[in-house]
């Protein structure tokens, strides 16, 4: 068995890192999607969001809940929240299909609203800008070695709350950065580094 802060090798024998196997739902999480380039202005506002309300969570709450925030947000549809009223907030209050914490309901409602500001595709040029040059980062080999903030993490949540953005702390921006695949921090040997499409742009 590997170290615990390694990666480690799961039912088919490739080494995945720890996390991607501490439960069933985060396997394939682990291997298509989390790390991956994800562009798109809804779709990152989606992570926006879900990292905000992953806050003071485990991500697993999230994923398991993440087809109930999809439909009680409509999708992440940029317009549709920014257009949601204090009902909506009732609403979502009463949805026990996501975490239901006002501070964080009311901080997406407003974070569409920002965004809806923005010119298209301009959230994700502005969140891609944060993007660090991979060859100047080294693949991690540990857990140990995966920081929690970034210098560029630090910048986009500066950049961001400038704008009006809430629930962006440095931390939450870099969960989004590795999620969203600004970063790769799959370790070193694991089977899912390195498996990512090309970033646009």
């Amino acid at each position: 068995m590997s170290s615990p802060t390694g990666s480690v090798p799961g039912p088919d024998g490739r080494l995945r890192c720890p996390w991607g196997l501490s439960a069933e739902d985060y396997v394939a999480y682990h291997d298509t999607e989390w790390g991956r380039p994800l562009h798109g202005d809804d779709a990152l506002f989606e992570r926006l969001c879900l990292e905000a309300f992953q806050s003071g969570l485990s991500w697993l709450t999230i994923l398991r809940r993440r087809e109930g925030f999809r439909a009680a947000f409509k999708g992440f549809s940029i317009p549709a929240v920014a257009g949601f009223t204090e009902t909506d907030v009732t609403r979502l209050l009463a949805d026990t299909g996501i975490i239901r914490n006002r501070a964080k309901i009311e901080a997406s409602i407003s974070n569409a609203q920002v965004a809806a500001e923005l010119a298209e595709g301009e959230l994700d040029a502005l969140i891609w800008s944060y993007a660090p040059d991979a060859a100047t980062r080294r693949a991690p080999r540990t857990i140990a070695d995966v920081p929690a903030i970034t210098d560029e993490s630090t910048a986009l949540s500066k950049d961001l709350k400038k704008r009006g953005f809430r629930f962006v702390g440095p931390t939450t921006a870099y969960a989004l950065m590795q999620a969203c695949g600004l970063v790769d921090d799959h370790l070193a040997d694991c089977v899912a580094r390195g498996a990512t499409a090309a970033p646009e742009g």
